[in-house]
């Protein structure tokens, strides 16, 4: 059965301090307010452990925003699925479409970042959506298609049952653009 899911991430912003204060927020007002819904926060690494320590795990999920694509080793400034799991963190934001454009990251990066993820114990929250030249020429469920054949089809069927598929049309973030409830359920449906 599939549950609503809330999920949102800070992407670079906020002090440790700041988001402490706003993961302490989010939380008591889910306290309050008893969500019909699961919500979660990816914050910045730097936030995990004090943020962790925070909230309560049965109201608010944490996250990370990212992990690398190796296990260990010598890549100054990256963080292990090891690492964020070690955090108490329970999810990874994987695919994100700034990761994708800013960063270069392929689908073959991605295969590998979930396997460490789900080989850690985290559920990855999988990213796919298509930029606004996709969704005008009409190729955006060819678009999504293959983000989620190239970046998952590799997994076991329980495997792929831990993935949670976040649709984020690319085309919509910070454009002043929005999609619509009837755009983001087609292309919802066209996934299943």
């Amino acid at each position: 059965m599939r549950k609503n899911i809330v999920a949102g991430n800070w992407k670079m912003n906020t002090t440790v301090p700041e988001g402490l204060a706003l993961a302490k927020e989010v939380n008591e007002a889910l306290k309050a307010t008893k969500a019909n819904c699961d919500v979660i926060i990816c914050v910045p690494f730097t936030h995990l452990c004090p943020v962790a320590d925070a909230i309560d795990a049965n109201v608010l999920g944490l996250g990370a925003e990212n992990c690398a694509d190796h296990k260990s080793g010598a890549y100054t400034g990256e963080v292990s699925a090891a690492m964020v799991a070690s955090t108490g963190a329970q999810y990874v934001i994987l695919g994100h479409s700034e990761r994708r454009q800013y960063y270069g990251e392929t689908s073959e990066t991605l295969r590998e970042k979930v396997a460490l993820a789900l080989e850690n114990g985290l559920k990855p929250i999988f990213c796919i959506g298509e930029v606004l030249e996709e969704r005008e020429n009409g190729t955006y469920n060819e678009v999504v298609a293959r983000q989620v054949e190239e970046g998952l089809f590799n997994l076991s069927a329980e495997d792929f049952g831990k993935i949670i598929l976040a649709y984020e049309p690319v085309w919509a973030i910070g454009t002043g653009k929005t999609a619509t409830a009837e755009q983001a359920a087609e292309v919802c449906t066209f996934i299943r």
